[in-house]
């Protein structure tokens, strides 16, 4: 519904429409008519309501009022119209012009909306964009927050990782493509005298030695070749000239892309291991030595005991003397065999057990031991069988004495492990095929026996078949694990079988050569010999000397190593046999003086040892012509007496020398001058000096020594030994002198000896020096 005012409107302007389409002259016309009809219809009635009765001027004045005012009231109301109509048209152009107005409003409006949408659009974008922006800045506000705290933790890590580097103690140090070095840590700063800043740039040759930038260059080339690690262990010379052994491991090392960058080396000192191993060897070779000693100190009463009762038993005896004396020999024996087991343990751990392969008499062989056996199974009243089957070689190359030990345990352990029945010892062999004779021995019993399960586990170390019947029946657990390794060495194979309650037999088989050699004569073909025995332990004396006459020799005794030199100088002998271990001086030494004398031209000397750790080689390298073993065996007499003697020549004359002199622990002569010249306080300020650097000098002498380095040991020696004598210490100066002396044959066999005779000589000398030195204060 409209409003009113447009209702009104609507009116005016169709009544002024009405007006200008009859015209304003006649509408006023009908306006002057209407208007006296309505006053006089008016007044007609009016007077009528008033009065009751109408006159006719009551008409008259009305209508006089009406033409009077009607033209004015037209002639405004004309004007109105014409105004209205006036209007209506501006009013119409106006409307005309609004509506043009309001279209052209429409089109800005929708051109505003849609620069109003198309500005939404854009705020909403930008909106959009800035909320993109601020999460931006917000992600890159994090990165940078990120990165930073990672590059603070890299820092703190790279400054922790750092401080471990330099804290170490291990020396670490890493080198570019090139092989120049990229950087170190304070060890390596420390090792090469050069901060890491110097050290930068520079190659090992212009950083090591010669020698030690070659073995470095040559182990860098080896990982950057092969790109993979490698270990070494080598000796660096620190920038203050000491030593120390390091382990080094060195690795190539690449970027996060996979580009190599160079290498990096891990060094750790392990001088200490390389001491404990270097002390390790020498507590062997002491342990070797002290073997020798136990050997020799062992077998002198056991050679002693064997000797004499083999020669009792060639006595008259009745026959309970006989076997009392059969049993003794026959334990000695045993005893001997016992210790053999020892020292060649003793050698497997080391890898000097050796055959000696002579001219051996199978039948010969299996009859001596088989009569030795027969005392043992006498003994326990138990059957022995021997068997040898023909055909057999009549010679064979063997070591005997290794032989005769593994067959010995075998026979033992059969006599021990059986109560009662038997033991047999049989001898076969094949046919020879090209020189090579499968020799078999066979040794079988009636025993305990062994479980099948336990069959498997004999010949290990320390094994011992545990058996509830026979307790008493044990031993070391050591004979057939040697037996075992000593067969193999003789490239053959040993074998058992076994049953429980029934007994054991173990089978030898081994290759052995036909012989080609001579056979050994079994009965001494010289006699008549003038012999100089040298020996300290009479009993010994006792044993040796019945033997060699009994063989038709001639025998003189010396005792101590100075005794035997002085009847050397004085007599001429056919052969010397001289014993290793003398009170005064070893048996190598006196050898040693009587080719320096030349007192042995043309007279074999033979060394008589019970040191079993030595092979007969290394007695004929240090002057000997060849060894008997203790406790003395008249087979290896004649043995060695035939090869020796069989075809002798006569023998020169022997000369004389002097006898040598003792030595001195001070130079007291030097040292007295030395005191008449500087006086007592300036010599005991020189000691004090040697005193304190003397530790230092043995420090690098022996951590040159683990290196193996000879010529830095035998400079530190020459040091030492300069040092020593200029204080008077003449021994210390003279075992300083030998370690220096590094062309000497057996300089290393000897040198760890002659370096702990010198830390001993200087612990004892410094004090007699000192107590010396005291004497002269007091003197003053």
């Amino acid at each position: 519904m409209q409003p009113a005012s447009n209702q009104n409107e609507s009116w005016a302007i169709r009544f002024a429409q009405f007006v200008g389409r009859f015209g304003t002259l006649r509408i006023s016309i009908l306006f002057v008519l209407l208007t006296l009809m309505f006053t006089i219809a008016g007044s007609y009635f009016i007077r009528l309501y008033m009065t009751g009765e109408v006159h006719l001027e009551d008409f008259v004045s009305a209508i006089m009022l009406t033409l009077l005012s009607a033209p004015w009231v037209l002639y405004f109301f004309s004007e109105l119209v014409r105004q209205l109509e006036t209007s209506r048209h501006n009013l119409k152009d106006v409307v005309a012009q609004l509506e043009s107005l309001r279209e052209e409003d429409v089109l800005l409006n929708r051109e505003l909306q849609n620069n109003i949408r198309q500005l939404n659009i854009e705020i909403e974008e930008r909106r959009k964009a800035q909320e993109d922006r601020e999460k931006v800045f917000a992600e890159l506000e994090q990165e940078i927050h990120e990165k930073s705290e990672k590059e603070q933790q890299a820092l703190r890590l790279s400054t922790l990782l750092r401080s471990i580097i330099d804290a170490s103690p291990d020396l670490i140090y890493y080198r570019n493509e090139e092989g120049r070095f990229a950087g170190c840590n304070t060890v390596a700063e420390q090792m090469t005298g050069k901060t890491e800043a110097q050290l930068i740039g520079l190659t090992p040759h212009e950083v090591y030695d010669e020698d030690l930038a070659r073995q470095v260059v040559e182990s860098d080339h080896e990982v950057l070749e092969n790109n993979m690690g490698i270990t070494e262990e080598l000796w660096l010379r620190f920038a203050d000239g000491s030593k120390r052994y390091y382990e080094m491991r060195k690795v190539p090392f690449f970027d996060k892309e996979g580009n190599r960058l160079g290498l990096l080396a891990f060094g750790r000192d392990i001088t200490e291991r390389k001491h404990s191993q270097v002390a390790l060897e020498k507590a062997s070779r002491d342990k070797t030595a002290f073997i020798a000693t136990i050997s020799h100190e062992l077998r002198t009463p056991l050679n002693g005991i064997v000797g004499l009762s083999r020669m009792l038993r060639d006595t008259k005896l009745t026959d309970e003397q006989y076997s009392w004396v059969s049993t003794i020999y026959a334990s000695a024996i045993t005893l001997g065999n016992i210790f053999n087991d020892i020292i060649d343990l003793d050698k497997l751990g080391r890898d000097k057990l050796e055959l000696a392969l002579k001219t051996v008499s199978l039948k010969d062989f299996f009859g001596e031991l088989s009569s030795i056996i027969q005392l043992l199974v006498a003994d326990k009243n138990l059957n022995f069988q021997t068997q040898m089957l023909e055909p057999l070689p009549d010679f064979v190359e063997a070591d005997g004495t290794r032989l005769r030990q593994v067959l010995w345990n075998l026979l033992f352990n059969a006599v021990k492990f059986t109560q009662q029945g038997s033991v047999s010892f049989t001898l076969s062999a094949e046919t020879p095929k090209n020189g090579i004779c499968n020799v078999l021995f066979k040794v079988a019993d009636t025993g305990v026996g062994i479980p099948e399960e336990e069959l498997h586990k004999i010949f290990a170390m320390y094994y011992q078949v545990k058996h509830p019947d026979h307790q008493s029946a044990t031993g070391t657990g050591i004979g057939l694990a040697i037996c075992k390794k000593m067969v193999e060495l003789m490239h053959g194979d040993i074998r058992v079988s076994s049953e429980v309650g029934k007994g054991t037999c173990f089978t030898v088989e081994l290759p052995l050569a036909i012989s080609t050699r001579p056979a050994q004569l079994a009965e001494i073909r010289v006699t008549g010999l003038k012999i100089l025995l040298v020996e300290d332990i009479e009993l010994n004396v006792m044993v040796a000397k019945a033997l060699l006459e009994k063989l038709g020799q001639s025998v003189e005794v010396a005792m101590t190593g100075r005794q035997a030199l002085e009847m050397a100088r004085a007599n001429e002998y056919d052969l010397i046999l001289l014993d290793i271990q003398l009170p005064d001086m070893t048996g190598f030494d006196v050898v040693g003086k009587m080719h320096e004398e030349e007192l042995v031209t043309g007279t074999p000397v033979v060394a008589l040892t019970a040191n079993v750790i030595k092979t007969r080689q290394e007695y004929l390298d240090q002057g000997m012509d060849d060894v008997i073993s203790k406790p003395i065996k008249k087979s290896r007499v004649v043995e060695v007496f035939n090869q020796l003697f069989c075809d002798a020549s006569e023998l020169p004359r022997l000369p004389e020398n002097n006898q040598s002199k003792s030595e001195s622990v001070l130079d007291l002569e030097m040292l007295q001058m030395l005191v008449d010249t500087i006086g007592a306080e300036m010599l005991s300020t020189s000691v004090n000096v040697f005193n304190q650097s003397i530790p230092q000098y043995m420090e690098i002498l022996l951590t040159n020594l683990s290196a193996k380095d000879k010529d830095e040991v035998c400079a530190q020696a020459h040091k030492i030994k300069g040092a020593a004598g200029s204080v008077g210490l003449s021994r210390v100066q003279k075992i300083a002198n030998q370690i220096q002396q590094g062309d000497h044959p057996a300089w290393w066999q000897n040198v760890y000896d002659w370096v702990e005779e010198l830390q001993e000589a200087l612990k004892l000398d410094m004090q007699s020096l000192h107590n010396w030195l005291s004497d002269q204060t007091i003197d003053d």
